[in-house]
């Protein structure tokens, strides 16, 4: 019997204290217990997101908040600016396109940082644009974006910075206020620990600007209606009110261990892993690496499903491979949320086995001792994903 081992970029693994919590009776989603719980998640998320600004709930995927964010910001007919660089990020334009909002793109190569310059240029041919629309850690690369040095340029404009920070907060630093980040879209199911089932959104009065500016044609995700009903500690519709409960619990995790100490931790783990791929002469994908996952290119002669599925088989451990473009070019392996250095190191025993098996030339042990060092600070690879 193998012990299931998740390490994919989303979902990630759930503390035991919070599946517990998921069993308690249920109790009634208008009650005084349930607003007393939602007023203290808000009070966590704001921590865990490093903000003053409103936060609202939504029982959805991340990308529902990422769906409110365009249709309640952005008026059809008008332009947003896009800054594609990956699969996910890319779904702004889609967002952008469903809801008649022109988007002006900004490509960047994939596995790549978004250039700030390219930004500010963007803002300066188009200063009628509305939003930018960009991303903290962009999940099918691996690839951690300057957010801090791009709110920077968005703060000098009328436009709203708009940011996915799904599979990016809690696993990498992200301080929404200090960066000017007008509106941050989160998923429980990535670096908070939880179970899918979470949205949330961080807006700021700059973005509420934008939302009261003209009526959104959303009517669930309606954000002037969320705020309003967020006034009591509700939302409009039903909540998923028993993951808004486990959400308690996982969001104390954060706060005992203390937001810097847990980025420092996702730090550590990247930098491990990072380490651990390229001693095994293995290419990493990711010229700036996120903090939550570790992306390598599949050696010649290799498939990723192959290397997949040996994990899978052999030692219970889940990863995923790319996406669209990258399909079976790329393997990802989360090390986010409920994870520790020593899972890191795990996984790369494993690695190293399947690789053998698959008759890739291996030396035992090399890239567990490559992780060891870089844990013990013997390995000089500078952070990723958190560069300014």
């Amino acid at each position: 019997m193998r012990k299931p081992r998740l390490m994919t970029p989303g979902p990630s693994p759930v503390p035991e204290d919070v599946l517990l919590e998921l069993a308690r009776p249920v109790i009634h989603h208008r009650s005084v217990e349930a607003r007393a719980v939602v007023s203290e998640v808000v009070d966590g998320l704001k921590y865990a997101f490093q903000t003053r600004n409103d936060v609202l709930i939504l029982a959805s995927s991340g990308t529902g908040s990422m769906e409110a964010a365009v249709v309640n910001t952005v008026p059809a007919g008008s332009k947003a600016i896009v800054l594609d660089a990956g699969w996910f990020a890319s779904r702004w334009g889609v967002l952008c396109q469903t809801f008649g909002v022109e988007p002006v793109v900004v490509p960047t190569e994939w596995g790549r940082p978004v250039e700030p310059e390219k930004v500010a240029n963007a803002l300066a041919e188009h200063p009628d644009a509305v939003a930018v629309f960009g991303t903290l850690s962009e999940t099918s690369t691996g690839t951690g974006h300057p957010v801090e040095a791009i709110g920077r340029v968005v703060a000098g404009t009328s436009a709203i910075f708009v940011v996915d920070g799904i599979s990016g907060v809690g696993a990498m630093e992200c301080r929404t206020d200090e960066w000017g980040v007008d509106v941050l879209c989160v998923g429980s199911q990535k670096a908070l620990m939880m179970p899918p089932g979470l949205a949330f959104l961080a807006v700021s009065p700059k973005a509420w600007g934008k939302i009261d500016a003209f009526d959104s044609p959303s009517y669930y995700f309606n954000l002037k209606l969320a705020r309003k009903s967020m006034k009591d500690f509700t939302t409009p519709f039903t909540p998923a009110h028993t993951l808004i409960g486990a959400l308690k619990v996982a969001l104390g995790r954060i706060r005992a261990e203390g937001i810097e100490a847990v980025w420092a931790r996702h730090r550590r783990m990247g930098e491990a892993c990072r380490a651990g791929i390229e001693a095994l002469g293995l290419e990493l994908f990711s010229s700036r690496p996120a903090e939550g996952m570790t992306v390598f290119r599949v050696p010649g002669g290799l498939k990723d499903s192959e290397i997949r599925a040996g994990l899978s088989e052999r030692f219970g451990i889940t990863t995923i491979g790319g996406q669209d473009r990258l399909k079976g070019q790329i393997v990802r392996i989360g090390h986010m949320g409920y994870t520790d250095e020593l899972d890191v190191v795990a996984g790369l025993a494993a690695l190293e086995m399947v690789l053998g098996d698959l008759g890739f030339e291996v030396e035992p042990g090399s890239a567990v001792t490559a992780a060891q060092r870089a844990l013990m600070g013997q390995h000089a690879t500078p952070p990723g994903g958190i560069g300014r």
